[in-house]
């Protein structure tokens, strides 16, 4: 297993699920790692409990970015890992979908994760690892998921082109692309918690695995692609979804 010693990583949405699993796991390898969050409170919390820094940044705002950005140069000068697992979920039929709903996930989940990888390409070192968190969802055609999905699809197709733009820097760009996972996102869904019971209960048994992933199942897989061990591997997206995406035909 590759040593992230006198590496830096910075994790947007690191102050919970995925984003916490795979900061403490870069952490425990050596990695100084600074975690983002829009929630003050929750980000200083995860950032005590993780030995990491915490800096609150709202993705979906280019001046919060650009802050960003300016603070982790003074605190670290430069970035080898960037780990873009930021982002919203809401559901939506297309007939009844608003532009608010269109804007609030778009925004964050491509906007604001475009122009973050922009700014820290100046301080991203040559050979580093640029990871997308993105989703099943991109191609799985969930009813109400049309604006989420489109979403995850839009990094899918943004990770190709930018592997191929960043190469001459021999900076790998790949993407995650996570099933279901026990994570506060599904809290976070207006549910009724017998709805989600019953909604984790379908979506379980199409995982062929019979279950949902925990955190750091994707975290394992993230920091894969942001070690050494994946030196020749790019432009590629890894499907962490206990094989939800092959089991469409019963």
């Amino acid at each position: 297993m590759s040593n992230f010693s006198n590496k830096v990583a910075v994790v947007t949405g690191g102050n919970s699920g995925i984003g916490y699993a795979t900061a403490k796991e870069l952490i425990g390898l050596g990695a100084r790692v600074v975690i983002t969050g829009r929630n003050t409170a929750a980000v200083n919390e995860a950032a005590s409990q993780l030995g990491a820094t915490g800096l609150v940044a709202d993705q979906g705002k280019s001046e919060d970015i650009s802050r960003l950005v300016a603070e982790v140069k003074a605190r670290f000068g430069t970035v080898d890992i960037l780990f873009l697992n930021a982002g919203v979920a809401s559901f939506s039929p297309v007939e009844t979908a608003s532009e608010a709903h269109y804007d609030s996930i778009m925004d964050l989940n491509v906007k604001g994760v475009y122009f973050t990888i922009q700014k820290f390409l100046p301080l991203l070192n040559d050979g580093g690892s640029i990871i997308f968190n993105t989703s099943v969802n991109a191609v799985l055609g969930i009813p109400g998921s049309s604006v989420y999905s489109a979403s995850k699809a839009a990094l899918l197709a943004i990770n190709k082109v930018l592997a191929k733009e960043l190469a001459p820097r021999k900076i790998r760009v790949n993407a995650v692309s996570p099933g279901p996972v026990t994570t506060p996102i599904y809290d976070k869904l207006g549910m009724k918690q017998e709805e989600l019971d019953a909604f984790g209960k379908v979506l379980g048994s199409k995982v062929l695995l019979g279950r949902f992933a925990n955190p750091e199942e994707v975290a394992h897989v993230v920091r894969f692609l942001a070690s050494d061990d994946a030196s020749y591997v790019t432009g590629t997206e890894v499907t962490v979804d206990g094989g939800l995406t092959v089991n469409s035909v019963v």
